[in-house]
């Protein structure tokens, strides 16, 4: 992107138990459970959580069932919702299912016998860089994996006073355009009264100190410096957390699933949509391009955009911008990428493999730069294809 060589750049992240994401994931696994039972399910399932109550809605066409009561509380028992100390427990939690059917004027334009229509409409980003390994930018992966590192130390009880909610944000330098150094990590870890002062305002120092100890300084690694300003839980303290202080609703944390505000966002969110949405599986294909353009050496940065009309097979526009480092004019890779990727909804899904139940996953931590069998659109198996198309353009 068009930055400041010198700057300082913020992206956050949430935990598996912050409300949204508790929605996300719901959303997501229903879907995976239509799937596992019809791939051809078509599945557009929100979600809703407050204090007590989760309400499940939507559109779904399925030849599965779904029992959404026992599903929403296995999911919030897996999360760590199991006390009524959380104020949110997956015992008693109280669940409305309002799904009903998908609409028919949605339906005739996506079923088009062997061929899929779009979805819906819209334009959607996919982006790569070579700034980390994950060919990503380094604040939003940061972020992610302090969130993962709280959920871990929580989860094998190497720090037990810790509760599911929980949000991490981190600022990286950036010299001559390259990340240097962490300047501020912020985290707000969710806990229980074991570790708050005697007079009820602040979470102990020492408990703070664990926090920075077992999980920020072994994520950032080299990038922690002396100068590095980390806070904990910046309002002196964070007992009450999840869906008892605050709502939660599926597709909240579109900046969070992408690239941390680093690039562009398309207007949809990913959580509880099938693949023939293309929201969903053209931004992953996407992604894939760019990953696989960048991975390839045409370029250090690629952004690719591809726009959709309901109810069509292939895009109405394909974008791409490689902000001057690709090593071919933006036009001749545009031209490239027609002849190298599959765009109609039905030529990604069979690509990428979408018709899986493999969606739960993908809604907490980000859905791009991370290392999973089932996340196809990280792979970089189309690098050679497109050296190959290089030499006959």
């Amino acid at each position: 992107m068009i930055y400041p060589k010198n700057m300082f750049f913020s992206s956050e992240s949430v935990a598996e138990g912050h409300p949204d994401k508790v929605c996300d994931q719901i959303s997501d696994a229903v879907l995976d459970e239509c799937l596992k039972q019809d791939k051809y399910s078509r599945v557009a399932c929100e979600t809703f959580v407050t204090m007590g109550l989760v309400i499940v809605g939507g559109e779904i066409t399925t030849k599965g069932f779904v029992d959404i009561h026992q599903l929403v509380r296995n999911l919030v028992k897996d999360i760590g919702y199991t006390s009524p100390k959380y104020g949110f427990d997956y015992e008693t939690v109280a669940i409305l299912n309002a799904i009903h059917s998908q609409s028919p004027d949605i339906a005739q334009g996506v079923n088009r016998g062997k061929e899929i229509g779009a979805g819906d409409q819209g334009g959607m980003f996919g982006y790569a860089t070579k700034q980390t390994k994950e060919l990503m930018p380094l604040p939003i992966i940061l972020a992610h994996k302090l969130v993962m590192r709280l959920a871990e130390v929580r989860k094998k009880k190497i720090i037990p006073y810790l509760g599911p909610d929980g949000k991490s944000q981190v600022t990286v330098e950036y010299r001559d355009g390259k990340p240097v150094r962490v300047d501020y990590v912020v985290i707000a870890a969710q806990h229980t009264e074991d570790v708050v002062t005697k007079d009820g305002k602040y979470m102990r120092d020492d408990a703070k100190e664990e926090i920075i100890e077992k999980v920020v300084k072994p994520v950032l690694g080299e990038y922690y410096d002396k100068n590095t300003r980390i806070t904990i839980n910046g309002t002196g303290k964070f007992v009450i957390g999840g869906p008892q202080s605050d709502t939660g609703m599926t597709g909240r944390k579109i900046i969070v699933d992408t690239y941390g505000g680093w690039t562009v966002h398309g207007g949809g969110a990913f959580s509880g949509k099938d693949p023939t949405k293309v929201d969903r599986s053209a931004t992953y294909m996407a992604r894939y391009i760019a990953k696989n353009i960048v991975a390839s050496g045409l370029a250090d940065e690629c952004l690719i955009q591809l726009a959709y009309c309901i109810g069509l097979t292939e895009p109405v526009s394909l974008m791409v911008d490689t902000f001057g480092t690709g090593k071919l004019s933006d036009e001749k890779l545009a031209k490239l990428i027609r002849k190298v990727f599959p765009l109609s909804p039905k030529g990604i899904i069979d690509h990428l493999k979408l018709l899986r139940p493999i969606y739960r996953k993908t809604a907490v931590y980000g859905h791009f730069g991370r290392e999973d069998k089932d996340f196809t659109w990280e792979k970089l198996d189309a690098v050679d294809e497109i050296l190959n198309m290089v030499k006959k353009i």
